[in-house]
Parts: C-alpha cells; sequence; structure tokens
C-alpha cells in the first residue's frame, strides 16, 4: 500500500482521494511523487538537520564539563601555589 505525504492537509504529490492513506512521518512514505516534491525534500532537510544540531549540542556540552572538571582537579592537586593558567575562580594568585 502506497502511504503519501501530507502537507496541510493535503497530499504532497497532488493525488485526491478518501481512502488514500498519508502520514507526517518521513520514513513511511511510500509515494515516489510525494518523495519527489520540494515540500517532503525541506521537510527531510530540516529533520536532518535538526538531528545533527542536537548530535552536535550533547557533544559539546559532555565534552565540555568533563573537561573544566578534569584540569579543576589537577590544579587543585598540584602543590604551592604557582598554578597555570588563570582563568578559573579561586585561581588569584601565580
Amino acid at each position: 500500500m502506497v502511504i503519501h505525504f501530507n502537507v496541510d492537509g493535503h497530499l504532497a504529490c497532488g493525488h485526491k482521494g478518501k481512502h488514500l492513506t498519508a502520514s507526517r512521518e518521513l520514513n513511511r512514505v511510500k509515494c515516489r511523487s510525494c518523495r519527489n516534491t520540494d515540500a517532503y525534500k525541506q521537510a527531510r532537510k530540516d529533520q536532518r538537520n535538526a538531528a545533527r544540531r542536537a548530535t552536535r549540542q550533547a557533544k559539546t556540552t559532555h565534552h565540555a564539563v568533563n573537561w573544566r572538571s578534569s584540569w579543576v582537579e589537577r590544579l587543585a592537586a598540584m602543590p604551592g601555589r604557582q598554578r597555570l593558567p588563570r582563568g578559573f575562580a579561586g585561581q588569584i594568585f601565580v
């Protein structure tokens, strides 16, 4: 059974009928005409970019937190007051 892409209550390919199956989920769409429309391609592009942004954001936050915490622990473990770099709070002396 062919599943069409539903855009604002209409099928992207322009077919009309009461018994046609339609979906907003991009992976379920099987109609070649729907897949070749600009609306489908733009929706696919937006979905892909959103997934990439979410992945990139998760990686950036994760590594930034781990790097900073490990560096603070390393500086706290060092003996003496001469510690570099002087970028974090509680490091006013060199």
